[in-house]
């Protein structure tokens, strides 16, 4: 996944900003004096792999320009207990008033690369690949898509016109595999590919003699998707999705499968503990 822009970026943040201000500060406006300057570091309060750093200091700079932020862990690091994530160092309110935002947006990219890593480790020795999913959080989807790659996944379909999946209710409208897939060859960009999901073996084969690029096994049963890897021989990509747990994404890898795709590195990732402190 390429680096998040300033351009994509900004606008998250400014929301994110404003939501938490609100019409004022009133604490740190009058319990801290415009002229306190401070210090402060970000650790972990938990073992965690680091995702969002550069979030968390585009948070500081938007707030106060002038703030020293120094990054001391980067983005995929495996951090411990007590080790230190980020310095920033300047006016005390800057600081006070950007701490929220900037450890909202660290904890949840962090949580979320530390369960995919989980989920990744599971997969060793197999030659399956990790998937994300659209599953995220309205607004988002950028900084959660890009904790999961930074956990060693990889990004499904950022939006709808990444590429195409005929799911179940598309199948059901379009009347059948065959007539969704054929209206797509026709008038499909030739770039794009075709995934098909199928929830049991005759369904596979017939996404598989319609065309399709990609096959999801959809909710299949361990059993089902070694057949289905078996009857499709290569002929088309396929995709395991549905019950993707810690305790079962090896054993599903271990199928033959391509890919695994699971929201639940995204919404069942539960956040970093971590803490903003100053220096007295």
């Amino acid at each position: 996944m390429a680096p998040i822009h300033a351009i994509q970026l900004t606008p998250m943040i400014t929301r994110a900003l404003e939501e938490d201000w609100g019409f004022g500060d009133w604490t740190t406006d009058i319990c801290v004096a415009a002229t306190t300057q401070a210090k402060a570091r970000i650790i972990a309060k938990e073992p965690t792999v680091v995702a969002g750093v550069e979030v968390a200091a585009a948070v500081f700079n938007l707030v106060d320009p002038s703030l020293k932020v120094t990054l001391r862990a980067q983005n995929g690091d495996q951090l411990n207990r007590g080790d230190l994530i980020i310095e920033i160092s300047g006016a005390a309110r800057s600081l006070l008033k950007a701490e929220r935002v900037a450890l909202n947006f660290l904890g949840r990219m962090c949580g979320i690369a530390t369960l995919t890593r989980e989920f990744v480790k599971q997969l060793a020795g197999t030659k399956a690949q990790l998937l994300d999913t659209r599953k995220t959080t309205p607004g988002m989807r950028l900084l959660e898509k890009s904790a999961t790659v930074i956990g060693g996944a990889r990004n499904h379909r950022m939006c709808l016109t990444d590429g195409v999946i005929v799911k179940e209710n598309h199948i059901r409208a379009a009347g059948g595999i065959s007539a969704a897939v054929s209206r797509l060859l026709e008038s499909l960009p030739p770039t794009l590919k075709i995934e098909v999901e199928t929830t049991n073996l005759s369904e596979v084969q017939e996404a598989l003699d319609a065309g399709a690029d990609l096959i999801m096994l959809d909710n299949m049963s361990v059993a089902e998707m070694a057949l289905a890897v078996r009857t499709v021989r290569g002929r088309a990509l396929l995709e395991a999705s549905g019950n993707v747990r810690l305790d079962t994404v090896r054993e599903i890898a271990q199928t033959g499968v391509n890919f695994i795709s699971t929201g639940a590195i995204i919404h069942s990732a539960r956040w970093s503990d971590l803490s903003l402190l100053f220096d007295v």
